[in-house]
């Protein structure tokens, strides 16, 4: 079984990730032991998580979750697949212009 989690950090923002063991991951990333975008926003809380059966599913939903906005995974975590719904339609009415183009 894996797993695709969703981190509180200490400054209220979220890291997404996949592992094979939630418990020890969750225990690393407390511990300081993961480097990167939490090691500086610890204490850490998972407040979300779901278990997949390989870990492609898991990596594949991290990467969506990672690509949602803040709206969006907040609607999620809560369970509401309305409004996951409804921000998802949203988001392809409007396109992000980031490249410059506005075609």
């Amino acid at each position: 079984m894996f797993w695709v989690y969703i981190l509180r950090c200490a400054d209220g923002s979220y890291y997404t990730g996949h592992t094979d063991n939630l418990e020890k991951r969750i225990a690393q990333h407390q511990a300081g032991e993961c480097g990167g975008y939490t090691l500086s926003r610890l204490p850490v809380e998972c407040i979300w998580s779901q278990a997949t059966s390989t870990r492609e599913e898991a990596l594949s939903a991290e990467r969506q979750i990672k690509g949602s906005s803040r709206k969006k995974k907040e609607a999620m975590m809560r369970g509401d697949w309305a409004e996951v719904s409804r921000l998802a339609k949203s988001q392809s009415v409007h396109p992000s212009t980031s490249s410059g183009r506005t075609d």
